[in-house]
Parts: structure tokens; C-alpha cells; sequence
């Protein structure tokens, strides 16, 4: 297989014909300029100011601003519906389905709207046995903990003919210490149910501290030994009709954090049967993200960090290898760690962690599904790490959220890949 690697450190100068920038303020605040340009394999454009476009799918797109939640059929282009929400700033997770429900959280409530946010109701999480999910009382009210947020931004696939969402929060980093959950709907939102909860973990017990930490409220199923920080990512893979989940984050003395997880899912019985397969150090390429499923194959991207040496790249193989590393195909090695990566018509997109990468805002891309690989820095945008990655929209634009060092919000980042007669047959 041939590699070829294009490092674009100047990001927007770019080479011949490259982007006219219009600079300003940060995207989504009043006032702003939008910032806006071009590498050799795509087109990038920041959020139109005023609003933070939180999710996205086919025309429609979700997002809030200033009290306000909103809701685009369009694409964004205008947003003919909305609604008061005074927690809009809290929003930390949204989807939209297939038959346009929006399923939003703020910290530790989750709500849905099924009328384009005419109205919208909260709803009530279930455990595994039934019974209401209650979050836990924090030790800071205003750190209720990342009950919902998540890493990708596909978290829904058509599961035996009909839609199931399921992901795994990302937490303990900020917003206060949150016990480490898999959650699923399989009726477009109306329940969302406990599909599997990790242990308590005293290294993120709720101390009042932003991302917990020891000496506080230990939050989790205290049954499960299998302790982790978060969940880096879930998928379905339907040649297995089965889920994978990753999660991180180190090693601290009571066993592995970075574990695989294999669910299978009983829709007669609405019961899960989850299976750990792999536990692994933090400089592993098992520490990763970014999973996806493409013709039966699995595709993820590592996230390693640690003790040197690294474990590092793009990696793909059949499921049924994932625990033989010499059967894995590295189809690039970025060299940083990252664990953000979306597949979607061949086209690949992952990108750099940017408090370890010597890039500003890194974008790898492969336009060809991993045959010739590229690497852009968006200088732009300043040091940002893109995340929450979404399938592209009806005019083909790819969303990113773009966070502040690696997980503070920032800013909202749409890339368009360019057709290869536009790159010179590339």
C-alpha cells in the first residue's frame, strides 16, 4: 500500500490558490467574521456567529444561543424554529434522529423534543433492572457531572429495521466527577435505558472538584470491578450485529482503564450482554478512539499516551483480530495522539489532540479510504483539538466541534473534501 503523507503546518497560506481568509472574533459571537478557506483536499468554514451548531443530520441541524435552543431544516441557512431554554449554555450533548427527534442533555438531565422544538419534555433515564436512574447528588451544584457528553457524533445506527442510539459519556474531566455509563434508546428517544455501568472509581469520586477526584462520593455500580475515567467511543458493526466500546484514560495503580467492551443486544428481552475482550497500558494502540465499521472491517485511531513508547496510528482489521496486533493494518502513522476519526464515502477524517500535537488545529484526512493520507493545520482557529465529529450534512459539509485545549468548548468548524478532479486527479 502506498503512503503518501502532505504535512501542511502553514494550514490557510497554503500553496498556490490557496484561501482568503476573513479574520475576526470567534465564531458564534455576535458581531463576528466568519473565518473561512481552503487546503488541497478540502473546504473549511467556521459557524455563522450567534449560534452554536451543536448537531447535525441530512438538512436539519440543532443549536443554542443566548436562552434559546434551534432547530434548521435547511442546513442552517435559517432557523425557523425554536424555543426558550434557559440552560442553553449547559448543553453538553445532542443528536437528531432519522425521523427528526432531538434528543439534547445539559449535565445530568436529558431531554427531547419530537415537534421541532415546539415543545420538549425531560426524560426520565432507566437502570438496567427497570427502575428510574437517579444522578447522584453532587457535592458542587454547579458541577452535576457529564452524564450525557460524548466524543463522536455518530452515536445512532439501524439496528435489525429500526434506529437505536448508543453511546458512553465522556466525563471526569469536566463539569464534576459522573459515574461511567453506556446508554441506549430504542424507540427515537422516548426511554433511554442503562445498557451497561462501570465501576466505582476512587480516583474520580465526587470530591466537589471539576473532574472528581479521591476522598468523595464514589459514583458507579459498585458490583462491576471494570474501572475506567470515560468512554472514548461506541459503534455497531451490522455484518456482526454486535457494539464495540473503548475507554480511557490511564493506569493508577488498581488495574487497566483503557478496556474493548463487545455488546450484543436482545430486542425481545431488552437485555444486553456485554463482554470485556481486551484491557491494555495507556501507550497501546488499545487506548484509542474514532471506532467505525466499513464492509465488516474495524477502523480506529489511537489515542496512546504514557510511558514511552508509543503505540500509535490509524489501524483497521476484521473484528475477529482485534486481539492480534500482527494481523492489524497501520494505514498512517500521525505521530500524536488522537482519538477522533469518522468514515463516511471513503472519506477518512481523524484529528490531533492539540495540547500534544506541533499543530495548531490538525486535520488528517484520506479521501481515498487509507491509500494516500494528508495532515492540515488550520492555523486559524488557534490551538484547538477537533472532536464530536459528524456525518456530513445535505450540502456535503462534515461538523466538528473545535475545543479549547482539549475539552473546554470553543468554537464549531464545517470541511467539505474536495472532488479528486478539483486536486489535479488525486
Amino acid at each position: 500500500m502506498t503512503q503518501r503523507s502532505l504535512v501542511t503546518r502553514r494550514g490557510f497560506l497554503g500553496a498556490a490558490g490557496a484561501a482568503a481568509i476573513e479574520r475576526g472574533q470567534a465564531a458564534g459571537q455576535a458581531g463576528a467574521q466568519v473565518i473561512s478557506g481552503e487546503t488541497e483536499h478540502f473546504w473549511y468554514r467556521a459557524q455563522p456567529a450567534g449560534k452554536y451548531i451543536d448537531s447535525q443530520r441530512g438538512d436539519k441541524a440543532f443549536a443554542y444561543a443566548a436562552g434559546r435552543i434551534h432547530m434548521s431544516a435547511d442546513n442552517g441557512h435559517s432557523w425557523p424554529y425554536s424555543a426558550e431554554f434557559p440552560d442553553a449554555s449547559s448543553i453538553t450533548f445532542s443528536h437528531i434522529l432519522k425521523n427528526g427527534n432531538v434528543v439534547f442533555a445539559t449535565g445530568a438531565s436529558l431531554y427531547l423534543s419530537i415537534d421541532n422544538l415546539k415543545s420538549y419534555r425531560k426524560i426520565k433515564v432507566e437502570a438496567q433492572d427497570g427502575s428510574e436512574y437517579v444522578p447522584h447528588t453532587p457535592a458542587n451544584p454547579e458541577l452535576p457531572g457529564w452524564y450525557f457528553h460524548t466524543l463522536p457524533g455518530a452515536v445512532s445506527w439501524d439496528v435489525d429495521g429500526a434506529e437505536m442510539m448508543v453511546w458512553g459519556n465522556y466525563c471526569n474531566v469536566l463539569g464534576g466527577a459522573t459515574p461511567v455509563n453506556i446508554y441506549y434508546s430504542a424507540d427515537s428517544g422516548r426511554t433511554v435505558k442503562i445498557a451497561y455501568s462501570f465501576g466505582q472509581n476512587p480516583f474520580f469520586s465526587d470530591n466537589g472538584r471539576p473532574g472528581g477526584g479521591r476522598g468523595g462520593k464514589l459514583l458507579g455500580d459498585p458490583g462491576n470491578k471494570v474501572l475506567c475515567r470515560h468512554v472514548h467511543a461506541v459503534a455497531y458493526n451490522p455484518a456482526e450485529n454486535a457494539f464495540y466500546a473503548c475507554t480511557g484514560d490511564l493506569d493508577r495503580g488498581l488495574g487497566h482503564e483503557c478496556h474493548w467492551l463487545r455488546g450484543t443486544y436482545n430486542k425481545a428481552n431488552d437485555k444486553w450482554d456485554w463482554k470485556v475482550l481486551h484491557s491494555d497500558f495507556a501507550n497501546s494502540r488499545y487506548k484509542c478512539g474514532g471506532l467505525n465499521f466499513v464492509n465488516g472491517r474495524l477502523y480506529w485511531i489511537s489515542d496512546a499516551n504514557g510511558p514511552k513508547p508509543y503505540d500509535r496510528g490509524i489501524f483497521c482489521c476484521a473484528p475477529e483480530d482485534l486481539l492480534r496486533p500482527e494481523r492489524h493494518t497501520m494505514l498512517f502513522n500521525p505521530e500524536v495522539e488522537s482519538g477522533n476519526m469518522i468514515i463516511q464515502d471513503g472519506v477518512m477524517i481523524a484529528s490531533h489532540c492539540a495540547p500534544a500535537s506541533p499543530l495548531d488545529t490538525g486535520f488528517i484526512i484520506s479521501t481515498d479510504m487509507g491509500r494516500t493520507w494528508a495532515q492540515h493545520d488550520l492555523k486559524a482557529f488557534g490551538k484547538r483539538s477537533p472532536t464530536r465529529l459528524h456525518e456530513k450534512n445535505g450540502e456535503g459539509w462534515f461538523r466538528a466541534d473545535l475545543r479549547a485545549g482539549w475539552i473546554e468548548r470553543a468554537e464549531v468548524v464545517f470541511i467539505k473534501p474536495k472532488p479528486a478532479s478539483s486536486r489535479g486527479g488525486r
